[in-house]
C-alpha cells in the first residue's frame, strides 16, 4: 500500500469541478484509491463524486491518499502529480 498526503492550497478547497477531475483520474487506475480529510477524519472511495464532495475539504485541510492494488506505484505518484498541479 502506498500513501500520500498533501495539502490543499485552493482557495475554495476541494469543490466540484476539481472534484471530479480527481474522481476521473483516480477512475483510471485498477488499484483501490481512499481518500482522507485528516482534519475531520471522514474518508471515501476516491472514485466515487459524491462521497469526495461529502468529505468536506476546505484549503489548508491536509488530506491522505492510500493506494492499494496492482497499480499502486504509477497512481500514487501521478495522483500526487494532480494533486499538486490542481489543487
Amino acid at each position: 500500500m502506498k500513501t500520500v498526503q498533501y495539502t490543499i492550497t485552493d482557495p475554495v478547497g476541494l469543490h466540484a469541478r476539481p472534484a471530479g477531475l480527481f474522481v476521473k483520474a483516480a477512475a483510471a487506475y485498477e488499484s483501490g484509491i481512499t481518500v482522507k480529510n485528516l482534519e475531520n477524519g471522514k474518508s471515501a472511495d476516491a472514485k466515487r463524486i459524491m462521497a469526495v464532495m461529502a468529505l468536506g475539504v476546505k484549503q489548508g485541510n491536509q488530506i491522505e491518499l492510500s493506494v492499494e492494488g496492482p497499480d499502486e506505484d504509477i497512481a500514487a505518484a501521478e495522483l500526487e502529480a494532480f494533486l499538486k498541479e490542481k489543487l
